[in-house]
């Protein structure tokens, strides 16, 4: 605001000195006229600029300094009144899933708009029924608790709220989240009313609906010819028969479609699919009547966000292509256009730890991909999270909205406020992620720079160490002695687990 403040200060000094030589001067020349002619439009066009960037940033201010979304608290101005319907006039966005993938996607979406849709499989996950569905007779829930927790303002309160327990008396053994959920259907009588009713009543963004009412069962085919209905039942059967899925399939397979997800899918600006288990999570929803072809129709961006890991049971030796055409297969060419992958640039010891269990990094065929008519966007969404390798909820937004700020900008709507709340988002997003990717960045120490070893060891110093730290416990286990200074020595040449990693990388 002050340059623009100080820039309005100078337009009217030189329109004013421009003025004033008019009327003082006798006589004027053609070359001092032309002089004091320039000096003024240049002073007019400076006020008349400076008046539209004032009123711009204002905009701004008012957008990122007096909500609870935003993380830029340099500054407050406590005395703005924030206009909702900034963020409900957002984009409309569609995520369909279940799980933590499910979940990532909407944390990081939700900074941006409020226009967001959840579409989740209420399924039976088999054989196995919590204690709280049998005593309350409700619906496997688990998908829609998870995306209510994580709309929410606060999520970490709304987890333990909706998660918890009950110990004593006549409520022992029921969960609070499906008595609560329960106890709105009582109330609005419909089940999908009562979800959308959600939204307002424990405020959170968006909004949450079942992809069908009818409780569905997930069955899986092998190339085998085996038939599994349960689908907790379908990684040990898998790794059992030492078969793949051939296909997935729900019963019934005539369930109607819930009210209000055709009608969001056709309304949307995007929609994104994945990520999370692509046979247990992902495909379903798009088996239930209408799904797939109202997508299809859909003018929105269609978005895949890929696994990082495969998963044990189901996508063995799934390449990122494999994926996409596993989709394919079950509902035709079309409800894809672009994929978001990560790059794969993580510590090994993490991914031994998934390798322990049968997983590995998802392969990155780009060529095989593209024959499926799929643009790429190759983007850094994963992250370590208490041990375990996730997908960064902030990287994963920001690449979705720059694809919509991309297409307003290309539709000259710099100036809509809409573009003007994504962008400011966005470049705030961005800056965030820059920040953690240098706070977690080798830095060497000054002193010592010129003997800080090669680039490579910069670069891949934390990877060197945990697979140093993961050997030395081995050694240790098997009580062969070790040097005190072999955990912190660094080393001056590419060691053999340098270049272990070297190989890894280059394949």
């Amino acid at each position: 605001m002050k340059r623009w403040i100080f820039l309005i200060l100078v337009g009217i000094a030189l329109s004013c000195f421009g003025m004033a030589q008019i009327l003082t001067n006798e006589r004027l020349d053609f070359m001092p006229l032309l002089g004091i002619i320039l000096c003024f439009i240049v002073g007019f066009s400076l006020v008349i600029v400076s008046a539209v960037q004032m009123q711009r940033r204002t905009l701004e201010l008012l957008v990122q300094e007096t909500d609870t979304r935003t993380q830029n608290q340099n500054s407050k101005v406590n005395s703005l009144i924030f206009n909702k319907k900034v963020y409900e006039q957002g984009p409309k966005i569609v995520v369909i899933g279940g799980g933590n993938g499910l979940n990532a996607v909407l944390k990081g979406l939700k900074n941006y708009t409020n226009n967001l849709t959840a579409i989740v499989t209420v399924s039976d996950y088999g054989e196995f029924i919590p204690e709280s569905s049998k005593e309350l007779g409700s619906m496997p829930l688990d998908d829609i608790k998870g995306s209510i927790i994580a709309l929410s303002e606060n999520e970490n309160a709304m987890k333990s709220l909706f998660n918890t327990n009950f110990s004593t008396g006549r409520l022992k053994d029921l969960c609070f989240g499906d008595i609560y959920l329960l106890a709105m259907k009582e109330v609005y009588g419909d089940f999908t009313k009562s979800i959308e009713q959600t939204e307002n009543i424990l405020n959170i963004t968006g909004k949450v609906l079942p992809v069908t009412l009818e409780p569905i069962q997930i069955c899986a085919e092998l190339e085998d010819g085996t038939v599994i209905e349960s689908r907790n039942r379908i990684p040990e059967v898998v790794n059992s028969k030492a078969s793949k899925i051939n296909r997935i399939f729900i019963n019934p397979t005539n369930c109607k479609v819930a009210p209000g997800v055709l009608e969001a899918i056709q309304e949307a600006d995007a929609i994104v699919i994945g990520p999370g288990s692509l046979y247990t999570s992902i495909i379903p929803n798009l088996l239930v009547k209408g799904v797939a072809k109202a997508i299809k129709e859909s003018k929105g961006f269609k978005i895949y966000v890929s696994n990082i890991m495969t998963e044990q049971g189901q996508t063995d030796n799934y390449t990122l292509s494999d994926h996409i055409k596993a989709i394919h297969e079950h509902t035709g060419k079309g409800v894809i256009e672009y994929c978001i992958y990560d790059t794969g640039e993580l510590i090994p010891e993490y991914i031994r730890k998934y390798n322990m269990q049968g997983q590995e990094l998802v392969e990155i065929d780009s060529s095989k991909t593209k024959e499926e008519g799929i643009y790429l966007m190759q983007r850094e969404i994963s992250c370590v999270s208490d041990g375990y390798i996730r997908h960064n909820p902030d990287a994963i937004a920001a690449s979705i909205i720059q694809l919509i700020c991309d297409d307003l900008k290309f539709k000259d709507m710099q100036n809509d406020t809409k573009y003007v709340l994504l962008n400011d988002r966005l470049k705030e997003a961005k800056k965030t992620l820059k920040v953690n990717k240098k706070n977690n960045t080798f830095k060497p120490n000054r002193k010592k720079s010129q003997k800080a070893g090669s680039k490579f060891y910069k670069k891949y110093k934390d990877r060197i160490e945990s697979i140093q730290e993961a050997e030395i416990k081995m050694k240790v286990k098997a009580g062969i002695p070790i040097e005190d200074s072999e955990s912190t020595k660094e080393p001056q040449k590419p060691s053999k687990n340098s270049l272990k990693i070297k190989s890894w990388l280059k394949k």
